[in-house]
């Protein structure tokens, strides 16, 4: 085994390490803000339709300082996305040279997407109390749309890379006759996709939820902070039991078409039925596992919902063409501490629902606030293991069983990569600050407008009235003894 190990180190480009590096950073880095640039459009326009529909002014405030936080998201995102686009190009042209006119499409998408959604950002922050109300919510309800179809692009690239089809391999091993549709819908298409999108949505709506329960425990029970809770929570506590049911779907589809990524999530060494469950420990080179809850026959049954079960172990494949064990222990606990946050969640959002459904009210505890504000941080993090288990139980392959990551990165010197990586880190650290730096911004002036410290027109638009008269008007209106909105 140490001799296989040593001739795989040997064989390994120097590149390889600062080039997985490097993705993996900003990677991590663009999809903490993708949550927000799915699913805050569509939380934005539940409260927008609410304030409409009930004529209620502190929701039709909400959604006016919601859409301001998205269009300040969408900017940072644009940008870290932007990267990552150029990192494929850059770090692995093997792969792009060879297979990009098979899955490329997909980045196409994922590109008209951003487009289409810049525009409808512009046009819904520019429409507030500048078209009538209802006028204003239809040309908005088009963004959760094309949030989906961004989603939708990278999922379908991303998919491709894990089941791929859609092509026929000529004498010297290029892709011909290329088959768009299948190409597009794999079979871990569907699967990944709506996984995707509802854990997009789940933890915008738990992060959002939670910074007013945050507020909520420092004191400030109003009607605003209430709403801003209730609404997004509720999202949230809706699909949480329904991603559980897609997370299970999702594990066993691995188990049926990449099993060899499944045996790393579980760490199988040894094909069999009657297989443990392993919740944490780690995988040894010898194939045994070290620590970690064992739970007998689970595995098996998580599988095939029987103990007879057969599950192939990671030793029915040369080491060289699976994850090695330290690869093998990062996706297993990726993957648990993804569904143990999951559980938790659940167990959350029955909470709500019990205390919504006995009182129409929300819970008493105090408890419950502090576990809400942690959950937006927590469902991060499962999103963040998700992405380590698809992309890290992958491994050696960039393309499954098609292409090796090594065959596929740059032959830039390693020297150079890792210069650029450290340029990335710092250039990121810089826009997420100022990113952070403009939320605090945001953050106080609505906070300081609400006190009645400020008037709404000297803090900024989207804390003045969302619709009818602004500030500014009614105050000259005031002085001159005329009606706010009548006629001069």
């Amino acid at each position: 085994m140490s001799a296989v190990a040593a001739l795989l180190a040997d064989s390994t480009p120097a590149q390889l390490l600062p080039a997985r590096e490097m993705m993996a950073f900003t990677l991590a880095s663009h999809i903490m803000l993708v949550p927000f640039g799915v699913a805050l459009p569509f939380i934005t326009l539940v409260m927008h339709h609410r304030g409409l529909k009930r004529n209620d002014p502190v929701a039709l405030l909400l959604a006016r300082r919601w859409s301001a936080v998205m269009a300040v998201q969408f900017a940072i995102g644009i940008v870290t996305g932007t990267v990552l686009s150029l990192e494929f190009g850059l770090l692995w042209p093997g792969m792009m040279g060879r297979w990009g006119d098979v899955f490329g499409l997909g980045f196409g998408v994922e590109a008209w997407a951003f487009f289409l959604e810049a525009i409808l950002i512009a046009i819904y922050l520019y429409g507030w109390r500048r078209l009538k109300p209802r006028t204003h919510f239809w040309l908005g309800a088009p963004l959760p749309l094309a949030a989906l179809m961004g989603a939708f692009g990278i999922i379908a690239a991303n998919s491709w890379m894990n089941t791929p089809q859609g092509f026929t391999l000529d004498s010297d091993g290029n892709p011909v006759d290329v088959t768009v549709q299948q190409a597009v819908f794999t079979p871990m298409f569907g699967p990944e996709y709506w996984h995707f999108v509802v854990a997009m949505f789940l933890t915008a709506g738990y992060v959002v939820a939670g910074v007013y329960a945050v507020g909520w425990l420092r004191g400030r029970r109003d009607r605003y902070h209430r709403l801003g809770f209730t609404v997004p929570f509720t999202v949230a506590a809706i699909l949480t039991p329904i991603q559980f049911f897609l997370g299970d779907n999702i594990a066993r589809q691995i188990y049926h078409k990449q099993p060899i990524k499944f045996a790393a999530a579980e760490l199988v060494w040894n094909t069999g039925d009657h297989v443990s469950e392993y919740l944490f420990g780690r995988l040894q080179e010898d194939g045994t596992v070290k620590g970690g809850l064992k739970i007998p026959q689970l595995d098996s049954i998580l599988a095939g919902f029987s103990p007879d079960t057969q599950v192939t172990g990671l030793s029915s494949v040369p080491a060289a063409d699976r994850p090695t064990a330290t690869q093998a222990t990062i996706v297993h606990w990726a993957f648990d501490i993804m569904a143990t946050i999951g559980s938790l969640l659940i167990l959350l959002a029955l909470w709500y629902a019990w205390c919504w459904w006995r009182r129409r009210d929300l819970p008493k505890s105090r408890w419950f606030f502090r576990c809400a504000a942690v959950a937006g941080v927590a469902s991060v993090i499962t999103v963040e293991c998700g992405w380590i288990t698809t992309e890290v139980g992958r491994q050696p392959w960039i393309v499954y069983q098609y292409m090796r990551v090594s065959d596929a990165v740059t032959p830039t010197a390693a020297a150079s990569l890792w210069t650029m990586f450290g340029i990335v880190a710092v250039v990121y650290l810089l826009i997420f600050g100022a990113f952070l730096a403009v939320l605090l911004k945001m953050r106080t002036r609505w906070r300081l407008t609400d006190s009645g410290a400020v008037t709404a027109s000297a803090e900024g638009p989207e804390s003045d009235t969302p619709y009818g008269p602004r500030a500014e008007h009614a105050a000259a209106a005031t002085d001159t003894g005329r009606e706010p909105g009548s006629e001069p």
